[in-house]
């Protein structure tokens, strides 16, 4: 190697970011760079695709500047994303068609509900591990498809290209030679059979999708592609990719079947290590595939929150009750308990194990006596019992009652969040040293393919303990607050 950094793209769902990681996986340059959220009607989120690629450009060179190193000192570019967001656009031009569908968006629960009712989730189901949600990207296809004039047409002659974010991404850094995603990400579409690890013919069928549209499919730790030189200055290999979700499973050195990490952003997500075989969930959660490295394909079970961090971010914007999402904490130990008060962050309906697209946010127990700390208490409160929701799910289906969770992603710097969040699930909580997992594993996937890191053990021995929260909160407290918080969650429902 004459190389020993890697450049990772972290693009996520308000946010581009970039990280220099050198070999120890500590990072030696960043840049963070935000971009408009874009709500044309209740419920439906939309992102510029131009937007996105402009802000993780601009990140890319500014941490490369940051870190005082060119192109020439990078070894391989990992890329990891915000999932299910899909882009639709023209093979010829590069140009979208229209604007990025956002995981988040709920445009397209009239089409589930008519494919539900038409019988068909269970086929779904069975090939994809996924539910028949608004949350993936397969709907959002057809909503494009079926509501653009003359777009379908197009779609069938080659003329238009689908992708997840990381598509459009690489496709924009390569000059449009490389159309490809990784297995993490095509198993979020409804379009992809988990067991023959390909897009599926009948599904397509089902979802009215041509497959012409389709990236190739990739491992996620390969060398996929070469990025234009005018973009970073060099044509440094593109050897990594992966949805955020896996990716910071991958960053926390989730190796083993058995052991999770939750990822605390804009949503909340859990994904277990369940081995080289999917595991179809009994309680709500998703069968997903983690990661594809030399042929080897590891399997997660997942709960996804849709509403976490984007709840503070609601107090901060939407109701302007804070000005920055760090006074949260000082704001929750002002005042010695919730007073009554719990925050349904259902905006955008009820992820996992609900899986109630019509849910909408509620606050309940408001009295004269409520205060801004309250709210801002609740919040984060609503963050650690969403968590208990899927990992008591998670128990049921795996068996495996876990001692710890590794947590990773901005609200994990809350040492109140993570010390309430370990009382509410009675298992240690640990936080990693390097905090910025996402963006860690998209590198390791990256470094690995092209020899930064020899082997996995060389990433394992890179993860470091910050610190370590452990349960301190009364079984009957406990007990307690979670039966209040499933009587506001049953009020938010339907």
């Amino acid at each position: 190697m004459t190389t020993s950094f890697v450049l990772a793209l972290d693009q996520g769902t308000t946010s581009s970011r970039a990280i220099v990681f050198d070999r120890s996986g500590r990072p030696v340059g960043t840049a963070q760079q935000e971009f408009p959220q874009l709500f044309p009607s209740p419920g439906h989120v939309e992102h510029d695709p131009e937007a996105i690629w402009d802000s993780q450009l601009a990140t890319a060179r500014a941490a490369l500047a940051n870190a005082k190193r060119s192109a020439a000192d990078i070894a391989a570019i990992g890329v990891t994303n915000q999932r299910e967001t899909t882009i639709l656009w023209e093979r010829d031009s590069g140009k979208p068609v229209a604007n990025a569908i956002v995981w988040q968006s709920r445009i397209t629960v009239p089409i589930c509900e008519r494919m539900k009712a038409e019988g068909l989730e269970p086929s779904f189901r069975q090939k994809t591990g996924l539910v028949l949600d608004a949350y993936f990207s397969g709907t959002k296809i057809r909503h494009l498809l079926d509501t653009l004039p003359g777009l379908r047409e197009r779609a069938e002659r080659g003329e238009i290209l689908f992708g997840t974010v990381d598509s459009f991404l690489i496709w924009r850094l390569t000059g449009g030679k490389r159309h490809v995603t990784d297995v993490s990400n095509a198993s979020r579409t409804l379009l992809f059979n988990l067991h023959t690890l390909d897009w599926d013919d009948e599904l397509l069928k089902l979802m009215g999708v041509p497959r012409a549209m389709l990236p190739q499919v990739v491992s996620s730790s390969e060398v996929m592609g070469e990025c234009d030189p005018k973009w970073l200055g060099g044509a440094i290999p593109i050897a990594g990719d992966a949805g955020d979700q896996q990716a910071a499973t991958f960053g926390q050195a989730c190796f083993d079947p058995g052991s999770a990490k939750n990822t605390y952003g804009t949503g909340c997500f859990l994904l277990m290590n369940t081995g080289e075989r999917p595991s179809a969930s009994k309680h709500g959660l998703l069968t997903t595939v983690g990661w594809r490295i030399n042929g080897r394909t590891t399997y997660c079970l997942e709960g996804s929150v849709f509403v976490a961090g984007a709840a503070v971010q609601w107090l901060r914007d939407g109701l302007g009750l804070i000005q920055h999402a760090s006074q949260t904490a000082a704001l929750a130990t002002s005042v010695s308990d919730n007073g009554g008060v719990y925050f349904v962050p259902a905006f955008v309906g009820l992820g996992a194990p609900h899986w109630d697209a019509n849910a909408r946010g509620i606050i309940t127990g408001l009295t004269r006596g409520t205060t801004k700390a309250h709210l801002a208490r609740a919040a984060l409160e609503a963050m650690a019992y969403q968590t208990a929701d899927v990992l008591d799910a998670m128990r049921q289906d795996s068996g495996v009652a876990l001692q710890s969770l590794r947590v990773d992603g901005g609200a994990t710097s809350n040492d109140w969040l993570m010390q309430f969040q370990s009382d509410i699930l009675g298992v240690a909580v640990r936080r990693p040293v390097v905090q910025e997992t996402t963006a860690l594993g998209a590198a390791y996937l990256a470094g690995l393919a092209t020899g930064v890191w020899p082997e996995l053990s060389d990433v394992s021995k890179n993860w470091q303990l910050d610190r370590q929260f452990g349960p301190v909160m009364p079984d009957s407290q406990r007990n307690t607050l979670m039966t209040n918080w499933h009587q506001a969650v049953s009020r938010a429902s339907h």
